[in-house]
């Protein structure tokens, strides 16, 4: 006689059901609850500075979110529009020259820029490609984020021994956004095809999301990294 298979019962449904039903609404509603976050913490920095006729909440008897971060966006655009021409980089330049003699502003507003100028220069090739490197020892492997080549005196430093080294980012887990700066040798770094998007999923769901991954057919190809 064929095995009978027991049916669920009417609890384990139900829970299978709320699990599924979790599932599908947790990362909705997360995602929904950041975005009107980031909307509203826009607006409270924005909207004090626009003027009141200008502001259409005035006019409407409801409030409009994400009408600072529209005209913060508007305002941006136009800036980097003006510093690409020259009136605009007199002007711009004009200002940095009074904030490069002020004391302490000065260091904050290079470092900040030089920052920003890394990161978002559309040439730079800081953080796209993923890696693994042993730490915190031998046999043990950490996830780190490929930032550079070492220069300056830090690769006079390090090498002198004639190896290159490379600067990595380590972040923590579950929130990337701190981390340790490091500087390994090259040939001690296993590239990872992953990409930052991916390995920031992995981090962030402490190993829980893996992105899928098909190996190569002929792994000695496998490119080498170049900043």
């Amino acid at each position: 006689m064929d095995e009978i298979i027991a049916k669920p019962s009417i609890a384990a449904r139900l829970r299978n059901n709320f699990l599924t039903g979790l599932i599908i609404c947790a990362p909705l509603a997360i995602t929904i609850w950041l975005t009107f976050s980031f909307i509203r913490w826009a607006d409270s920095w924005v909207k004090p500075y626009i003027p009141a006729r200008y502001d259409p909440e005035n006019y409407l008897n409801f409030a409009v979110p994400g009408f600072g971060l529209l005209v913060a966006v508007i305002i941006i655009t136009l800036v980097g529009f003006l510093g690409k021409n020259l009136i605009g980089r007199s002007i711009f330049g004009f200002g940095e020259s009074i904030l490069a003699r002020t004391p302490l502003v000065r260091t904050l507003y290079k470092s900040l820029k030089q920052i920003f100028e890394t990161v978002l220069k559309e040439k730079s090739n800081s953080f796209t490609k993923v890696g693994l490197v042993e730490f915190p020892s031998p046999g043990m492997w950490a996830l780190v984020f490929i930032s550079t080549d070492a220069t300056g005196e830090i690769a006079a430093r390090l090498n002198e021994d004639g190896v290159e080294m490379v600067a990595v980012f380590l972040p923590p887990t579950p929130v990337p956004t701190a981390g340790f700066l490091m500087f390994v040798p090259r040939d001690r770094l296993k590239l990872l095809e992953m990409s930052p998007e991916e390995g920031a999923k992995l981090l962030i769901s402490a190993g829980l999301v893996t992105p899928d991954y098909v190996p190569r057919e002929k792994p000695e190809t496998y490119p080498v990294w170049e900043p």
